[in-house]
């Protein structure tokens, strides 16, 4: 079995990779709803969830660059064209959402299935003892779990 300079598998961190640029490439699609919905919201929460709706963009501004770095690590090249993230992309694109528990549930749709994209690549890097990519995986999916849990309890919904 031919392994990189880190010791993982050559063949199965091909696979990582390309997982990794389509949770990258639905990352972006995240981050620009995100960005949409803070500047669009409108009504008597504005306030609040303006601020709430930029913490988060923020924070996915991080995690992209965080996986696009891990790609790089691993040995692949990360997608950095729209055209790439619109092609790979698998998330509902929120379009002029204005409104404040339409803004959420996507945001709850969005993590939701963010954290299929993630759990598939946990168990992926876990099987070839990817200690990095899995770390990753396992900080974003317990950061997201909260995240859905208060927007959930935002919205008055039981899981």
């Amino acid at each position: 079995m031919k392994t990189n300079i880190l010791g993982l598998a050559v063949k199965e961190s091909e696979l990582i990779i390309n997982n990794l640029n389509t949770l990258l490439s639905n990352f972006q699609v995240y981050y620009q709803n995100l960005r949409g919905i803070h500047w669009n919201i409108k009504g008597k929460r504005f306030f609040d969830l303006h601020v709430k709706f930029e913490e988060l963009y923020t924070d996915s501004q991080l995690k992209i660059d965080l996986i696009a770095e891990r790609v790089l690590t691993i040995g692949g090249t990360p997608l950095h064209t729209f055209e790439d993230y619109i092609k790979n992309n698998t998330l509902v694109v929120g379009k002029n959402i204005s409104v404040d528990e339409k803004a959420v549930h996507l945001i709850v749709n969005s993590l939701s299935h963010l954290l299929k994209i993630e759990r598939e690549i946990l168990n992926k890097s876990a099987e070839i003892n990817d200690e990095g990519t899995n770390s990753m995986m396992s900080d974003f999916i317990a950061e997201q779990e909260k995240t859905i849990w208060m927007m959930q309890a935002w919205l008055e919904e039981s899981l």
